[in-house]
């Protein structure tokens, strides 16, 4: 004889069945319908009852779940080991191997009302020798927390311990993770933060508080403790989920600059403070051709060279564009083109970015500075200042019927680097003519997944300098590694 936690938990499944005229005999299903017709109040009535026994008994079953039911851990990690070779136009080459272990482990509870992650890692560099470029060969770095958060589903808890249905998603988070705002463009780091993300009838807004971890390096590399940043960001963000093709954003970023100098320098301020305007989508145009396009307006003040009685006021602009389309084919082939543009200023002659060398004749400050990420090449890799950047690339499996090289992945991309101000710097401190034409760079990558556990890859750039470098040698870089995961 079933007990009464059991009949009750058939009771709204027999009831949605009858709403769906599933699962149950026709002769059933017909008398209910027939007599609800009678009356649309009693049908009204019942559909609501329905509802709320649905609840009841998903309240009920949450209850008394076993524990292994009620909690999900899961825990595991991955060691890695890179060795790179590479040209930086300083030296002729320099190496370095790489030792790296992480270790996470994962919590689910009460059917994701509850979810937290955490991930310490550990890592161990091994130049040759003089190769370093802190003059120290061996560094052990570790273990420190790489990400550790907690969220809390604040609408589902109340859908399944108050019987509410709520009209809307809201949940709650807390601790270091990687913070993205808009594609990431102007803002893409790990902080300390905490989160309130809440959603109503396709709409998703996003508010954001968070530090810098103390390791952070700082974007102005003439600080005098350049490898610590202090910085407190706010971020607002709003997105539409509510079309199937297009998830247009829009956001308000503000990020002050606490780092102290270590020894302070009394002639000089460092501090950046900015404001980032920026909106955007991403989606797919047609079938198979996705893009992502973000723009970003930056406000704020900062401290040119040799100043610290009085700020210049930041007007900087930037943009991205991407395009990427997937073939239909067993290969998986994928092309991928994407602009990417920082504004630069004609009086930063010294560094796009710090302020010892940075604005020196006027008060105004058009360089942008941003704290995201993007792929700008192997070899040179500037950063998103005082730059347009084009790419072109592709990545495909060449072996889909091998089933030894089927997770083999070849690709390639192309980049070509200007200046948006051709007398102005870049993060690139060689590039030392007043000329528009840094060059281009073609770079070259295969990923193959040997078994489940583990995985190879390998890299490799060239960077031709243009008529911006006097040194006009070209560059080499060159990474491969084995990652091993458990």
């Amino acid at each position: 004889m079933r007990s009464v936690e059991s009949r009750v938990a058939i009771l709204p499944a027999f009831a949605a069945a009858c709403l769906l005229s599933v699962a149950i005999p026709e002769p059933f299903c017909s008398r209910a319908s027939g007599q609800m017709q009678l009356n649309p109040d009693a049908q009204t009535q019942f559909i609501t009852r329905q509802q709320s026994l649905i609840r009841e008994n998903e309240a009920r079953l949450q209850r008394n779940l076993p524990a292994a039911q009620k909690i999900r851990f899961d825990y595991g990690g991955w060691t890695n080991f890179y060795f790179f070779l590479f040209d930086d136009g300083f030296d002729s080459s320099r190496t370095l191997r790489q030792y790296e272990m992480r270790l996470w482990a994962s919590l689910n509870a009460d059917r994701g009302i509850h979810q937290g992650y955490v991930r310490m890692r550990a890592s161990y560099l091994d130049w040759n020798s003089g190769d370093s470029y802190t003059g120290n060969d061996d560094d052990l770095d570790g273990p420190n927390l790489e990400r550790g958060w907690y969220e809390f589903d604040v609408a589902r808890a109340l859908q399944l311990y108050e019987l509410n249905q709520t009209p809307f998603d809201l949940k709650v988070k807390i601790g270091r993770d990687l913070v993205n705002a808009g594609t990431g463009y102007a803002i893409s780091l790990p902080l300390d933060h905490v989160q309130v993300q809440g959603g109503m009838h396709g709409f998703e807004t996003t508010f954001i508080y968070g530090r810098t971890p103390s390791s952070t390096p700082n974007i102005d590399r003439s600080r005098p403790v350049a490898d610590h940043s202090d910085r407190n960001f706010w971020i607002i963000e709003q997105r539409y989920k509510g079309w199937d093709r297009h998830e247009p954003f829009v956001y308000v970023a503000w990020q002050e600059d606490h780092t102290r100098e270590d020894p302070p320098n009394l002639l000089q301020d460092y501090k950046y403070d900015s404001t980032y305007i920026g909106w955007g989508s991403t989606g797919e145009l047609i079938s198979n051709l996705r893009y992502a396009t973000e723009w970003v307006i930056e406000r704020g003040s900062s401290y040119g060279d040799r100043r610290f009685l009085h700020t210049n006021e930041i007007k900087a602009w930037a943009f991205d564009h991407r395009l990427d389309y997937y073939f239909r084919h067993k290969s998986r082939p994928v092309i991928s083109g994407e602009y990417m543009f920082a504004s630069g200023d004609s009086n930063r002659l010294g560094s796009p970015t710090n302020a010892e060398g940075g604005v020196a004749k006027t008060y105004v400050d058009r360089s942008f500075v941003g704290f995201g990420f993007r792929d700008t090449g192997l070899a040179l890799a500037p950063r998103l200042s005082n730059i347009h950047i084009w790419r072109l690339g592709g990545t495909f499996r060449p072996l889909p019927d091998i089933e030894l090289a089927k997770d083999l992945e070849l690709g390639s991309d192309f980049y070509l680097f200007w200046k948006n101000r051709r007398v102005a710097a870049i993060s690139d401190t060689l590039a030392d003519e007043q000329a528009g034409y840094l060059g281009w760079e073609m770079d070259y990558y295969a990923n193959y997944r040997i078994l489940s556990d583990l995985a190879w890859t390998v890299r490799f750039g060239t960077f031709f300098p243009g008529s911006a470098f006097s040194d006009q040698t070209t560059r080499t870089f060159l990474l491969t590694g084995i990652t091993w995961s458990f």
